[in-house]
């Protein structure tokens, strides 16, 4: 079984973001904040959106059969959105839902989103550009204020999926994992894209140690990490980028295969790659991979993790 472990849908761009309100315009391109106007998916559609259909085409087209549907600050708010995607499509989409935990009213929507629409996973994007790091002056993952969800999360048996930015960015907490985790071992928890890997910087010593300190984390028998959106991160070089490749094969040797997780990060990502590519830089060119491994990557570990389908 394939599964893309990190994908999207939207009616409509409509968020917000330490540098404003992130809004769909056309064919395409979405304004962020005041002025800036940026090429966010390819001129696909005329109002800027990626309803499930589309997705399940994508899907069809590449031999996927199920996606995880993520959300976060930038996209906005879409619990019913997902929801109904989901429901609808029960055997080839696995929600998840989305809070602020520094809201006043965070353990109000928790139990909207956990006990009624019955999300068994939760996204929390900490980035400083796209996520809450942007909209607090001071945000840590083991505040005090918000140690309710990781107990409600790994009291309830359900998987917290962290976006926390690149590298020097006041997202990424490493040790405020680490604390979380010695806290409430049980805990499943996602680390998306690889953890930021340098790709840009990957003879500089210094980036790759702390790159590394976090892709340690699922060292934990309740952490993984999802390989979505590298082809993003690549400079001069083109499918099926070897310098990506090169970074799952360290976090191989690092946590083994058994730790990784296949996505895609579409469709903002068509902007760098087509789906098939997205699908054969990882399944095909890392020929490090033995079919076990790849087995794992594409499909089973995901599975393990997230489960077939929502409550």
């Amino acid at each position: 079984m394939i599964i893309d472990a990190h994908a999207h849908i939207f009616e409509r761009v409509g968020g917000l973001t330490g540098t404003g309100n992130t809004r769909s315009l056309s064919f395409g391109k979405v304004q962020w904040g005041n002025g800036k106007v940026i090429r966010f998916m390819p001129p696909l559609a005329k109002d800027t959106s990626f309803p499930p259909e589309v997705l399940l085409e994508y899907m069809d087209w590449v031999g996927v059969d199920k996606a995880v549907l993520l959300q976060g600050p930038f996209y906005g708010e879409a619990n019913d959105y997902i929801h109904q995607a989901a429901r609808h499509w029960p055997d080839r989409f696995i929600g998840a839902g989305y809070i602020d935990p520094w809201l006043k009213d965070a353990e109000d929507v928790f139990h909207h989103v956990v006990d009624e629409l019955g999300f068994n996973i939760i996204k929390i994007e900490l980035r400083e550009d796209t996520g809450l790091a942007g909209l607090y002056q001071a945000v840590r993952l083991d505040d005090i204020r918000i140690e309710w969800l990781w107990e409600e999360i790994g009291k309830r048996g359900l998987v917290v999926t962290f976006d926390l930015g690149p590298i020097g960015g006041k997202g990424y907490q490493t040790e405020a994992i680490k604390r979380i985790l010695d806290k409430h071992p049980g805990l499943k928890m996602v680390m998306t894209h690889l953890c930021y890997p340098p790709i840009k910087a990957r003879n500089n010593e210094q980036p790759n140690r702390v790159w590394q300190d976090q892709i340690l984390l699922a060292k934990h028998p309740g952490v993984w990490i999802d390989l979505a959106s590298l082809p993003a991160h690549v400079e001069n070089e083109d499918y099926p980028y070897p310098s990506a490749c090169e970074f799952i094969r360290k976090a191989v040797e690092l946590v083994g295969s058994e730790k990784l997780l296949w996505g895609s990060d579409i469709p903002s990502l068509l902007t760098h790659a087509t789906y098939p590519q997205l699908f054969r830089f990882v399944a095909e060119h890392c020929d490090f991979l033995s079919d076990t491994d790849c087995a794992r990557i594409m499909g089973e570990n995901a599975i393990q993790v997230y489960g077939g389908r929502m409550r």
